[in-house]
């Protein structure tokens, strides 16, 4: 009897600094409980399986890794056909870096992080949408992405930069959780989450939590 449970892929694997193997744990843990079938894979071979159309959602952990074309050309799809796509941190948005394809979908791309481990804070614009829910602004201590953003995405939260580490980018407000649609699919990021112990945090989790399962199918 088939099931009826949504069913999501969680590929990881590039830079080891992020943890990705460790990410993938906790995300799939985290859609477990959230009443998913989880698949965990460590190679990006898993985007060229056809029965990726099939799936609600799937998840990226795959900072600085590349991509062949016929995967990227299969998960396009997929995404576009309607699949979810949500995901963090450098592991969703500098996952390809040399596919604009793939950043098009995702609606951003990682470009910096001045100073590195800082404290900054993060502001929540959408306190209205069910993703941001009871959230309110916090401090953060990671990496502030720098990102450049498709103008089309619905931010939730921002960060403002004070220019301490890059003085040419003070008082920029820069958006740290987006949503938006790629043709029939959802797609669904946050900027945080540099280290697995980052989901210690609750803010941080529940957002993602919620993020991915509101990008799923």
């Amino acid at each position: 009897m088939a099931s009826n449970r949504k069913r999501a892929l969680v590929v990881w694997g590039g830079w080891a600094g992020h943890e990705p193997d460790k990410g993938a744990e906790i995300v799939g843990a985290m859609l477990q409980e959230e009443g998913f079938e989880v698949s965990i894979e460590d190679t990006t071979r898993a985007f060229a399986d056809p029965g990726l159309h099939d799936l609600d959602l799937i998840v990226p952990i795959c900072s600085m890794s590349t991509i062949e074309k016929e995967e990227l050309d299969n998960l396009c799809r997929a995404i576009a056909g309607g699949v979810g796509l949500g995901g963090y941190h450098g592991g969703m948005a500098d996952a390809f870096r040399q596919a604009p394809a793939y950043q098009f979908m995702c609606g951003g791309q990682w470009v910096a992080h001045p100073g590195n481990i800082i404290d900054y804070r993060v502001n929540v614009t959408r306190p209205d949408d069910p993703v941001m829910a009871g959230i309110e602004d916090f401090d953060y201590h990671s990496e502030q992405y720098y990102l450049h953003v498709d103008p089309a995405v619905e931010v939730l939260a921002t960060t403002r930069f004070t220019g301490e580490h890059a003085s040419w980018i003070d008082g920029v407000v820069m958006p740290v959780v987006w949503k938006h649609r790629y043709d029939r699919g959802r797609v669904f990021y946050s900027s945080l989450g540099h280290a697995a112990s980052e989901f210690a945090v609750p803010q941080m989790q529940t957002i993602l939590r919620r993020g991915l399962v509101w990008a799923a199918r």
